[in-house]
């Protein structure tokens, strides 16, 4: 934790060093659909997973590199995570099992941006890596049977300790989207892939890895 915290600390400090000569900042949000890779040496356990709806939400910064490429991060604070549900029928008797988990992070995208003029307005494409620091969450889950409703929930506890916790707080990965923008308005697609391992327990090849779609309306200043 103590490590994540002084990361996320010193890249939130340049970001602000940054914005003293960015040409333009704002401010972004929109609808997440997150997901994860969770596999180990026997099996992948998120074929049959849901994607789960959240949001993101922080300013931006951007400063250019010359006419077309540009530099842009932020803070985002983001959600990520999963739902699985399961139903069955056996001898008339119908049950069914639903997990979702609910995390929240802190993303600091490292991306290059290219940019279009098309007549009246732009497109652009982004590549480049990402940081996350998980926050909080919780992991909910609900066993129906006969019309009955059972449910558990429980926080998650972040770290590395392999028989206390469940995530590791650091993500890291790739993202790649696109967009246009018109006047100071900027509509945006992403794609998050994690690449970093963030399960505490790592026995028997035990991996999860975040993976998110995004869909981002923005607002640029002085664009």
């Amino acid at each position: 934790m103590k490590k994540a915290t002084t990361l996320l600390l010193v890249t939130a400090i340049s970001l602000l060093s940054f914005q003293t000569y960015a040409q333009t900042f704002g401010i972004k949000g929109g609808l997440n659909l997150s997901n994860v890779l969770a596999k180990d040496d026997d099996d992948t356990y998120s074929d049959d997973f849901k994607m789960n709806p959240g949001f993101h939400i922080g300013p931006t910064v951007e400063f250019p590199l010359n006419e077309m490429v540009s530099f842009e991060s932020g803070l985002l604070l983001s959600t990520k995570g999963f739902k699985s549900s399961e139903k069955e029928t056996d001898m008339g008797d119908t049950w069914e099992y639903e997990v979702k988990l609910n995390a929240v992070y802190i993303d600091i995208p490292l991306t290059a941006k290219t940019t279009f003029d098309v007549g009246g307005a732009k497109i652009y494409g982004i590549f480049g890596p990402y940081v996350g620091i998980g926050l909080s969450g919780k992991e909910k889950e609900e066993y129906t049977q006969d019309g009955e409703t059972e449910t558990y929930e429980a926080d998650i506890e972040w770290g590395n300790d392999e028989d206390e916790d469940h995530l590791k707080r650091l993500d890291y990965g790739l993202t790649a989207g696109a967009g246009i923008i018109v006047n100071n308005i900027q509509l945006g697609l992403s794609y998050d892939l994690g690449l970093a391992n963030i399960s505490a327990y790592t026995g028997d090849g035990t991996k999860i890895k975040n993976k998110v779609l995004r869909f981002s309306v923005g607002y640029m200043f002085g664009e």
